[in-house]
């Protein structure tokens, strides 16, 4: 899936006040990020019903126009991103990139291939495996790398997914970080994980909503992504704030450029292992 791959913005974004000291989880945090996952869930399931856009994109109807003519769109969710809570800070970011001659079993094929996420997702990922996987379900293993400015932080991450079809052409998926734990000095003799709810706090929790719609020759791929960090010092967030807002957008641009690489590499594997109608003739 796409969520994992657009860790790189905040880790970078946030490197600079993460470097000062550590910090914990806040109780209090976790409550209002629970609740705000819980909301963002139910607005998607909102998108199920007939009156209502399943797309971002269909929101505005430039939108559509603009992802066929190649562009990938990302923006902010809500009026204040990133959104203050106790001793934290919740990110919410939309992307969409149009996948042009592909269909939604190539995507699948894609996103739901975490061996080979380090080929699609390079540099930001160093390692990801299938823990078990149903038809609908899986569950893995995702390993993340941050070496902005001197530190030297890992981050080993377990992730649940599950897809749900939503109509003629769609899908959807909810993503959920189940398990988060930094690793100090990754690679170093002195390597070692941390508890979880410990560490920089960078990324405390994580979580996230694909949407696929197979429609004018390809898919339509836009995903939400949200990630509960530790919050930035007062006297650090005129720097940092602006920072992070630009990273964001650009790291999840090219998460989603990335995949539609990942896609059309796929689709053309596939098509060269099948002769076309003028090799199956000389065969005759």
């Amino acid at each position: 899936m796409l969520w994992v791959r657009n860790r790189r913005f905040w880790i970078l974004g946030l490197t600079l006040a993460s470097t000062l000291h550590a910090a914990e989880l806040n109780p209090e945090a976790l409550s209002v990020w629970e609740k705000y996952v819980q909301s963002a869930d139910a607005a998607m399931r909102a998108r199920l019903l007939p009156d209502h856009p399943f797309l971002w994109i269909d929101e505005a109807p430039e939108r559509r126009r603009q992802l066929q003519g190649g562009e990938i769109l990302v923006s902010g969710v809500g009026q204040q991103n990133p959104k203050k809570v106790p001793d934290g800070l919740i990110h919410h970011w939309i992307g969409a990139v149009f996948l042009p001659n592909s269909n939604l079993s190539s995507v699948f094929s894609v996103v739901r291939d975490y061996s080979h996420y380090r080929d699609y997702y390079d540099p930001a990922i160093l390692d990801a495996r299938a823990i078990q996987q149903t038809s609908s379900e899986d569950r893995y293993s995702v390993l993340l790398m941050n070496k902005a400015l001197f530190s030297k932080i890992a981050l080993d991450t377990e992730w649940d997914s599950a897809f749900t079809p939503a109509g003629s052409g769609r899908w959807y998926s909810l993503a959920s970080a189940i398990r988060v734990q930094e690793i100090d000095d990754y690679g170093q003799p002195g390597e070692h994980k941390l508890p979880c709810g410990e560490g920089s706090g960078y990324i405390w929790r994580s979580h996230s909503i694909t949407r696929y719609e197979e429609a004018d020759g390809g898919v339509y791929v836009e995903q939400e992504a949200m990630v509960l960090s530790r919050d930035i010092p007062g006297g650090l967030r005129w720097v940092v704030n602006p920072m992070v807002r630009r990273l964001s957008k650009s790291a999840m641009t090219t998460s989603l450029r990335q995949t539609l690489s990942a896609v059309n590499n796929s689709t053309d594997r596939v098509a060269a292992q099948q002769p076309t109608s003028i090799q199956s003739r000389s065969f005759r």
